[in-house]
């Protein structure tokens, strides 16, 4: 099935539609999530292989509030309706689904992968969104890290810089 333009990201319906019609011609469903708060290089490879693992790729999205809890009052530094855009430009992405709460568990119950995708960052933790994946019967599979390139690691140099007066 082709890509939806811009892909699809009303909260899960939608997507739920979308994902029957790609069942229906025997695609691979994968599903991967974060808050994907500043974009970068490792979000982007992250992305390239879990589209590598099937036909079609969602990527549940934690919203405003959502970060807020999980990361601190400071974030997200990026709000929800430019996240959503961001990933819904890049080319390995098919549809792109916003959700609250700490964990994806309801959305995966609800979508119904084949595979979940995660960093290997979250092997040795447990993670609802895996035990979500299993009662579907879904796989669940750990991408390779990007050294050095996360969210955590960008915003630790950006503080280290000194603030210097405008001139």
């Amino acid at each position: 099935m082709a890509k939806r333009s811009g892909g699809s990201s009303d909260g899960g319906s939608d997507v739920a539609a979308a994902l029957v019609r790609h069942r229906e011609c025997g695609e691979r469903i994968v599903f991967t999530n974060g808050c994907f708060d500043l974009l970068h290089a490792g979000h982007l490879e992250g992305l390239r292989q879990a589209r590598a693992l099937g036909d079609c790729l969602v990527v549940g999205v934690n919203s405003d509030q959502s970060v807020r809890h999980l990361k601190g009052a400071d974030r997200p530094f990026v709000p929800l309706s430019e996240r959503l855009e961001l990933l819904r430009a890049i080319r390995w992405v098919d549809h792109v689904v916003p959700f609250d709460g700490d964990t994806a568990a309801e959305l995966i119950t609800s979508l119904r992968p084949d595979v979940y995708a995660k960093g290997a960052d979250w092997r040795n933790r447990e993670m609802p969104e895996a035990e979500a994946a299993r009662a579907v019967g879904g796989e669940v599979v750990f991408l390779e890290l990007v050294p050095g390139c996360s969210t955590t690691d960008i915003v630790a140099r950006i503080r280290a810089v000194p603030l210097t007066p405008a001139e």
